[in-house]
C-alpha cells in the first residue's frame, strides 16, 4: 500500500455535474479525459468539524480531488477501472485488476461510494489485513451477466462524446493512464503484483472508490412507488437492487397517490438520480414517467430501453432533412458511372426470416479455369451518411441499432435501413464489394475491394438456404422459397449455395486448424403471437450449416478489410481486437476441472476448441454439457474492443484471441453497426472513391470506446428483452418443467441450465419443499451439496442427492407474486435415482 492521500475538500456544488471521459485500465485500456479541474462528482459536503451540531452523520467518505487522483495514479497509489456490481449479490463489486489476476474486490455499499454498475471509477486499495480470504475462483472473479462474450459476426440483434481536456494537467493524467495500461494488458504481471497466498488460501486485494471519473450508469431506473403518510417524499425503490432507493418529492407523484397510494402498487415509474449526498444512504430524484402497469410489455421494455440509454425517440428532422430527395429516390447516373457493375450477376442475400436491414449478399461464380469468382457486397451506407451532418452524428451517438424480441431500434431512418440501403430483391442497391478468386479448397488467389451497384435477385432465409444444403439435388419451386419470380433460375440459386457451402466449409476447416476458439451462448427463440404480441412459445436457437455459411465469408471480409485499411492507414485503422482471457482465472479453472476428472487444454484457443468438442459427448444432453462447459470458460474471457490503430504502439495487443489472428475489424453491417461506418469511409479514402476521413486518431478512439459502450449495452437489453418474454410465458403457459444441468454450486444454493428453454436459473435449498437438510463442502476446487430429502413415508429412511456441476436434476419454473418474476424449483428426484 502507499501512503495516505490527504483529502482536499471543496464546495459541492448546487447542481450535479457530469464530466464525460473515458476509461483507461486494466485489460480495459481507455484513456480519463476531463474537462476542468473540477471533479465531476462533487465532494460530498465539507468535510466539517466533530463538533458541529445539528449535522447529518456521513455515510460515505468524501472524493479525492482531481489534482490527488492525478497523482495518486501516477504513482500506482491508486488504480484506474470499470465498476461491476453483481446483480445477484448487489453488496459486492469488483473492478478489473492492472496485474491480470483476479479481480479487485468491494465489499458493501459504502465501499463504492455512490457509484453505479459500469461507472469509470478510481479505488484505493485496502491494507493487506482487510483482504478477503476465498478458496476458489468462484468467490473472487466478480463475473456479471453481460462480459463472457467473445467474437460473433452476426448477431442481429453512448454517452456524448467527450470533449477534449483542456488543461495540461489532465493530458498529463491520459498520457500516464495510457501507459500504464497498455504495458499491463501485454500479459506481463508488474513486479510484487502476485496475490499473496495464505494456508492454501487467497487474498483478494479489495479495495474502495476515492473518485468517479465518468458515470457511465444512465442514474435512470424503473420501479415502484411507497408512501408514508409524515414523510413529505415517497420512497421510489428501483427494480434492479444494484441501484439505491431514491427519496423523490410528493410533488412529482400522481396526484391522488397520497390519498390512494395502492392504486399506484403495481405501477412502473421511471425516476432519475439528481443528487446522492454523502451524508445520506438513500439518493435523491425526480420521477421521469409513469411507465403503466408492470407485467405488460410495453412498459417494462420503455423502461429496459431508458435504463440503459437506448435512445429510441423519432429522429429530428434537422436529421430526416439529411435523407435523400426527391422521393422515390434512383441512384444518379453519374454515380452508376463510378461503379462497378454487378446487377446481372447472380447476387443474393440470407438472413433471419423477419429481417428488414438487409446489410450483406453473397454471389459465387465458376470460373473456366476451375476456381471461383465469389462476392461478398455490403450496403453502403456511407453514401448516404456524410460525415459531419446532423444524419452522421445521430448515428455516431446511437452506435448501434437495438435488438429486442419483438422490436428493434434503428441507428439509422427506417428510409434508409429497410429500404434505400436493405439489399432488397430487385432494387438496384449501392453497395462495397471485396471479391475473391478462390480455389475450391478456400485458397485466396486475388482480392478486389471497391464501390459496386447490384440487384439482388433473391432474400434467402437461414432455413431457406438450410434446404437448399440439405437437399443438393432437389428442384425447388418459387413458392417454397417464397421467390416471386427470380430474375436469375432457381437452379442457379441454389447452385451458388452449394458451392459457397462447400467453400465454406473449407475455410472453416482452415480456421479450426490454426487454432479459432468459438464459445456460442445459448439464444432463446420466441414465437410471437402476432396480434396480442404476447410469447407463444420458446425455444433454444439452433445454429445451421447455412448460419456457417455465411459467417466465413462474413469473417473473410472482415479480415480482408482489417488489413487493408491498416496497411493503408497504419495509425488511422479503426480495428477491433479480443484480449487473452485472464490468466488467473484460466488456471484456476484448469485446476477445477482437473479435479471434476475433465482434462482441458487451455494453452491456446484452438486446444480450448478441441477441448469442448471432445468432452461434450454425443448423447441426448450433449448440448447441455457443451452450454455448462462454455459457461465455465466463458467467464475468464474478456470482452472484444473497437480501438484506433494509432493509440496502441505494441501491435501485439492487436491480436483477436478468439479468432487467433493478427488483424481483425468490423466491415459486414454498416446499416447497424456506426464502426462498420468509419471502416467504409477508411476503405473508400483508401481506394480514392472516397474524401479522406475527417477524424484524428484520438477522434476514432474516442467513438470506438464510445462503440464499445453503446454494444455492452445494446447486448444487455437484448437479454433483457428475453427474460421480460421468457417470464410472460412461464406466467402465462406455467408452471413449465424441465430436465436440467448444474452449472455452479455455492453454498447454500446452485445454479443450472434449463435444457428445454435454455435459460439460466438459480436453485435456492432453502426454498425446496420436502428437503429435510443440506450441507455443503469442497475438496479443492470442486463444491458439491449433499441434499437430504425427508423419506416419501414415515417408515422409510431419508434419502441423499449429490450435487456437483454437471449433475441432471429436474426443475419446474413457476411464477412469483411479483410480474414477470419466476422460480426454480428443484423437484424431488425418484428414489432409485437418488
Amino acid at each position: 500500500m502507499g501512503k495516505k492521500h490527504k483529502r482536499k475538500t471543496q464546495q459541492e456544488p448546487n447542481q450535479e455535474r457530469i464530466q464525460e471521459g473515458t476509461l483507461k485500465s486494466g485489460a480495459d485500456p481507455q484513456a480519463a479525459m476531463f474537462k476542468d479541474k473540477t471533479p465531476q462528482n462533487p465532494r460530498a459536503d465539507k468535510c466539517k468539524s466533530k463538533r458541529g451540531r445539528g449535522l447529518k452523520k456521513q455515510v460515505f467518505e468524501p472524493y479525492m480531488t482531481l489534482e490527488d487522483v492525478s497523482h495518486g495514479l501516477k504513482r500506482g497509489e491508486l488504480i484506474q477501472g470499470q465498476l461491476r456490481i453483481n446483480p445477484k449479490k448487489y453488496h459486492e463489486a469488483f473492478i478489473p485488476s492492472p496485474d491480470d489476476k483476479w479481480d479487485i474486490f468491494l465489499e458493501g455499499v459504502e465501499a463504492r461510494n455512490r457509484a453505479l454498475n459500469g461507472d469509470i471509477v478510481v479505488v484505493e486499495l485496502l491494507p493487506q489485513e482487510q483482504w478477503k480470504v476465498v478458496k476458489s475462483d468462484a468467490d473472487c472473479d466478480g463475473a456479471s451477466e453481460s462480459e463472457t462474450s467473445v467474437e460473433t459476426t452476426r448477431n442481429k440483434t453512448r454517452v456524448p462524446n467527450p470533449d477534449p481536456p483542456s488543461d495540461s494537467d489532465c493530458n498529463e493524467l491520459v498520457d500516464r493512464c495510457q501507459k500504464v495500461a497498455l504495458v499491463d494488458t501485454a500479459g506481463k504481471p508488474q513486479e510484487g503484483s502476485s496475490t499473496p497466498q495464505t494456508n492454501e488460501k487467497t487474498l483478494q486485494k479489495t479495495a474502495k472508490v476515492v473518485y468517479i471519473v465518468e458515470k457511465k450508469h444512465s442514474r435512470a431506473v424503473t420501479g415502484s412507488l411507497k408512501f408514508f403518510p409524515d414523510k413529505p417524499f415517497a420512497l421510489f425503490s428501483p427494480v434492479d437492487h444494484r441501484v439505491p432507493r431514491i427519496n423523490v418529492p410528493l410533488s412529482d407523484c400522481p396526484e391522488d397517490f397520497n390519498i390512494r397510494p395502492e392504486v399506484y402498487a403495481n405501477t412502473l415509474f421511471i425516476c432519475r438520480i439528481t443528487d446522492w449526498t454523502a451524508d445520506n444512504a438513500f439518493a435523491q430524484g425526480r420521477l421521469a414517467k409513469t411507465l403503466g402497469q408492470a407485467g405488460e410489455i410495453e412498459p417494462e421494455t420503455e423502461g429496459i430501453l431508458t435504463e440503459h440509454s437506448v435512445d429510441f425517440s423519432d429522429f429530428t428532422p434537422e436529421v430526416l432533412e439529411c435523407l435523400p430527395q426527391p422521393r422515390p429516390w434512383c441512384i444518379p447516373p453519374e454515380e452508376l458511372e463510378k461503379r462497378k457493375d454487378l446487377r446481372r450477376d447472380c447476387i443474393f442475400t440470407i438472413d433471419p426470416a423477419t429481417a428488414r436491414d438487409l446489410d450483406d449478399a453473397l454471389s459465387c461464380k465458376l470460373l473456366p479455369d476451375g476456381n471461383f469468382e465469389v462476392g461478398v457486397h455490403i450496403a453502403d451506407v456511407s453514401y448516404f451518411v456524410k460525415e459531419d451532418t446532423a444524419l452522421d452524428e445521430a448515428a455516431s451517438q446511437r452506435a448501434t441499432s437495438v435488438y429486442l424480441v419483438q422490436q428493434v431500434v434503428p441507428m439509422l431512418p427506417r428510409l434508409l435501413c429497410e429500404e434505400l440501403c436493405s439489399l432488397n430483391p430487385d432494387f438496384d442497391r449501392l453497395t462495397f464489394s471485396v471479391i475473391w478468386k478462390l480455389t475450391p479448397e478456400g485458397k485466396i488467389l486475388s482480392e478486389w475491394f471497391g464501390r459496386s451497384v447490384i440487384r439482388s435477385c433473391a432474400k434467402l432465409s437461414y432455413d431457406h438456404a438450410q434446404s437448399m444444403i440439405e437437399a443438393p439435388e432437389k428442384l425447388f419451386s418459387p413458392n417454397e422459397l417464397q421467390l416471386d419470380n427470380p430474375e436469375h433460375p432457381i437452379d442457379e440459386i441454389h447452385e451458388a449455395v452449394l458451392r459457397l457451402h462447400s467453400i465454406a466449409q473449407n475455410l472453416r476447416r482452415q480456421r479450426i486448424s490454426t487454432g479459432t476458439l468459438k464459445l456460442d451462448q445459448v439464444k432463446l427463440s420466441f414465437n410471437i403471437n402476432k396480434e396480442s404480441m404476447m410469447p407463444n412459445s420458446c425455444s433454444v436457437y439452433e445454429y445451421k450449416d447455412s448460419n456457417r455459411l455465411v459467417e466465413e465469408f462474413m469473417l473473410l471480409a472482415n479480415i480482408a478489410t482489417a488489413h487493408h485499411i491498416h496497411r493503408k492507414f497504419p495509425d488511422l485503422a479503426l480495428l477491433r481486437r479480443h484480449p487473452p482471457p485472464k490468466t488467473k482465472m484460466m488456471e484456476e479453472l484448469k485446476e477445477m476441472c482437473s479435479q471434476l476428472g475433465i482434462d482441458i487444454d487451455l494453452s491456446s484457443p484452438g486446444a480450448l476448441q478441441e477441448s469442448l468438442n471432445n468432452l461434450t459427448g454425443k448423447d441426448e444432453y450433449s448440448a447441455a454439457r457443451k452450454a455448462v462447459l462454455t459457461h465455465l470458460c466463458s467467464r475468464p474471457m474478456q470482452m472484444a474492443l473497437y480501438f484506433c490503430s494509432g493509440m496502441l504502439k505494441n501491435e501485439q495487443l492487436f491480436k483477436h484471441y478468439a479468432l487467433n489472428i493478427p488483424l481483425y475489424t468490423h466491415f459486414t453491417s454498416p446499416i447497424r453497426r456506426y464502426a462498420d461506418i468509419i471502416v467504409h469511409r477508411l476503405l473508400a479514402s483508401s481506394l480514392k472513391c472516397g474524401p479522406h476521413l475527417q477524424l484524428s486518431a484520438q477522434e476514432v478512439e474516442k467513438q470506438a470506446l464510445h462503440c464499445n459502450n453503446k454494444k455492452m449495452l445494446a447486448k444487455r437489453v437484448w437479454e433483457l428483452s428475453s427474460e421480460l418474454f421468457f417470464g410472460l410465458l412461464v406466467r402465462e403457459s406455467g408452471p413449465l418443467d424441465s430436465a436440467a444441468m448444474v452449472m455452479r454450486v455455492l453454498d447454500q444454493s446452485f445454479d443450472v441450465l434449463v435444457i428445454k428453454y435454455g435459460v439460466q436459473k438459480r436453485v435456492y435449498c432453502k426454498a425446496t419443499k420436502g428437503l429435510q437438510s443440506f450441507r455443503y463442502h469442497q475438496v479443492g476446487k470442486k463444491s458439491e451439496l449433499t441434499l437430504v430429502w425427508l423419506p416419501e413415508n414415515q417408515d422409510g429412511p431419508p434419502f441423499e442427492q449429490v450435487i456437483s456441476i454437471f449433475s441432471l436434476v429436474e426443475v419446474q419454473l413457476t411464477s412469483e407474486g411479483s410480474p414477470l418474476k419466476y422460480t426454480a424449483l428443484l423437484k424431488r428426484p425418484q428414489t432409485n435415482g437418488a
